[in-house]
């Protein structure tokens, strides 16, 4: 029945030979960059295109280092201008076109010349090429040069082999195309971010970025003590071999924390790798103390990373930010057996050796179990609770998607936020996209948990109802939504509100803001009108702007609450246009300090703050 309505709809005569195109290499990038690039993005997330073009341009300048060839890298970013030059042995000089303009032509195929090469095989910096308005590529060689440009990867200018002083190496200059990513600035924060994992990840490695220098000599334990907001309970453990990094420690914060990589790769989806790691460090400190202690206990509060190399990886995605491979490369060992083989005999000597380490570690393990236990009752009710209410949660208005599901598109998108009140709520609920977008409404101010066990998560219904929604309980593997979005009102209640959540996931849930997943919703405060245009304003700036722009006499209208904004205008503040401040944490920012000045008992020091910091608001 379905075959014979679809001969009807849809007739042979508008299915002939000048429906089947194929397009060139250069065009199915550009019409396709979600296939090479992940999303594309304005650079205000670390995971935006513009990111990824820099990091497959470094990915080659850092093979030639793991090669044995160059130890600085040198990268400038200037007006959108992106520059990078390595001091490895150079592109063939007769290959400089081939490398940059035809597919799948790379060295990385033959795994003897890039072993457990980070790149992708031929086809990384030709998506760089094809997504730029401009594009050079230099190598040197011997004291001989060539140099090759393009635009969009239409070839503009192409040199011959002509004699140069400079010494061995190549350099990539390229301006990602407007017209593409629209209008984007690298932010030094995230490019910085990227340049000390690549230092981290290459001891002995210099990288140089617009004059400022990113060295490591301690690997990854310089990568837990720049990331860790809460002293750790003992030294890091740190175990190295051939293919194989780890660090371990635990702090007193709840949860769990992995770092994970793989060629130099930062897997923030974790992947087989991490899966491994984080089940054989339980399995070998659980034999290690022969005691039954429950998994959980074990890794509550585990701070830890892991960087393995593998030949020939296969990755979920295209942007290769969780590994799927089984096998540490064509007939290796499992990735399991060679990371639990070496977690095994390395960390179960380690804690022989270090009784310091071993006996702060049962200590840890032995706190969190009598905690685990003194809540257990609680805990139960709380769960057959949550379950019920899930079934008809009021509080819940839940999307299709989910970020957790296995399949589907923009999952990336997935979003849910965190109202107060039933207009806001009402507001949100009636203009948000169903598929990505949920609505999780508080009713009035949630309890300031600071200084409370975990128990309060359980006990109180609104945070339990929160927590099963995230469903965060049992770590991030399976968080249902990419983005957790506070939208409260911009005034001192929503002020407040916004407080007592950030409150509440930094003491129980320190990861969520760590791996970038907590976001402050922008509203407007004005709208400026006539009759002909509307404007929405976020600042006051903006609504000088806007005054200027429509003239004599606009009607000016102050939001005061998400509530008095219609749903047909919030429909463009959580749309594509969305603004949103990201929350996160930095070294400096300990956790445990930065909670008590902000939620502790009043402190002549927060007086001085407060007062210090009032800022007059005009009617």
């Amino acid at each position: 029945m379905e075959e014979e309505e679809l001969e009807v709809n849809l007739p042979l005569e508008d299915y002939s030979d000048d429906d089947i195109k194929t397009l060139d290499w250069q065009e199915h990038i550009r019409r396709r960059p979600g296939m090479y690039i992940g999303k594309l993005g304005d650079g205000s997330s670390p995971d935006d295109g513009i990111y990824v073009l820099l990091k497959e341009v470094l990915d080659n300048s850092i093979d030639e280092y793991m090669m044995g060839f160059g130890k600085t890298i040198e990268v400038k970013i200037e007006n959108g201008e992106v520059s990078v030059r390595d001091h490895g042995r150079g592109v063939p000089l007769g290959k400089v076109k081939d490398v940059s303009s035809r597919m799948n032509t790379g060295a990385k195929y033959d795994s003897k010349a890039f072993k457990k090469s980070v790149g992708l095989n031929g086809v990384g910096i030709k998506a760089v090429n094809a997504l730029s308005s401009y594009f050079k590529i230099q190598a040197f060689r011997d004291k001989q040069t060539a140099i090759v440009e393009y635009s969009k990867a239409i070839v503009t200018s192409e040199s011959q082999i002509i004699p140069t002083e400079e010494g061995n190496g190549t350099s990539v200059e390229f301006i990602p195309d407007k017209t593409v990513f629209g209008e984007y600035l690298y932010q030094d924060e995230y490019v910085e971010s990227l340049l000390k994992n690549y230092s981290y990840l290459n001891t002995g490695l210099t990288i140089v970025y617009n004059g400022k220098k990113f060295h490591s000599k301690n690997g990854l334990a310089d990568l837990l003590n720049e990331n860790m907001t809460s002293d750790p309970l003992y030294p890091i453990i740190h175990l190295k071999d051939t293919d194989i990094e780890v660090v371990i420690t635990h702090t007193n914060q709840y949860g769990e924390e992995y770092y994970s990589f793989v060629n130099g790769q930062h897997t923030t989806q974790g992947g087989t790798h991490q899966s491994a790691f984080r089940e054989t460090v339980g399995r070998v400190i659980k034999e290690y103390y022969n005691k039954n202690f429950d998994y959980a206990d074990i890794r509550s509060g585990i701070v830890a990373a892991i960087s393995i190399k593998v030949e020939e990886p296969v990755f979920e995605s295209q942007t290769k930010t969780k590994l799927g491979s089984k096998d540490m490369g064509p007939g290796g060992p499992s990735v399991q057996k060679f990371i639990g083989d070496f977690i095994k005999k390395e960390l179960d000597n380690f804690l022989h050796k270090d009784s310091e380490t071993s006996d702060s570690l049962l200590r840890k393990i032995l706190e969190s179990e009598k905690e685990r236990k003194a809540i257990a009752g609680v805990t139960k009710l709380a769960r057959e609770r949550a379950k019920k209410a899930n079934l008809h949660n009021k509080k819940l208005r839940d999307c299709r998607l989910h970020y957790n599901d296995t399949k589907g598109n923009n999952l990336d998108d997935t979003s849910i936020f965190i109202t107060e009140g039933d207009s806001a709520s009402g507001s949100i609920t009636k203009s948000r996209d169903p598929n990505l977008q949920a609505v999780f409404s508080l009713r009035g101010k949630p309890l300031n948990s600071f200084g409370l066990t975990k128990k309060i998560v359980y006990e109180n219904e609104e945070f339990n109802l929160l927590q099963a929604a995230l469903n965060i309980e049992d770590g991030l593997d399976g968080l249902r939504y990419n983005k957790v979005i506070i939208a409260t009102d911009a005034d001192t209640d929503g002020m407040h509100i916004r407080l007592l959540l950030l409150t509440f996931f930094l003491q129980f849930f320190p990861d969520l803001i760590k791996k970038n997943h907590v976001y402050i919703l922008q509203t407007p405060l004005f709208r400026v009108r006539n009759k002909k245009e509307t404007i929405y304003c976020y600042t006051e700036e903006e609504r000088i702007a806007a005054i200027g722009k429509l003239g004599a006499n606009p009607e000016i209208t102050r939001f005061k609450g998400l509530g008095e904004i219609s749903p047909d205008e919030f429909k463009h503040f959580i749309g594509k246009d969305i603004r949103l401040d990201k929350v996160t944490m930095k070294k400096e920012d300990l956790v445990k300090e930065m909670l008590n000045f902000y939620m502790g008992k009043n402190t002549p020091e927060r007086q001085v703050f407060i007062i210090d910091n009032l800022i007059p608001v005009e009617d």
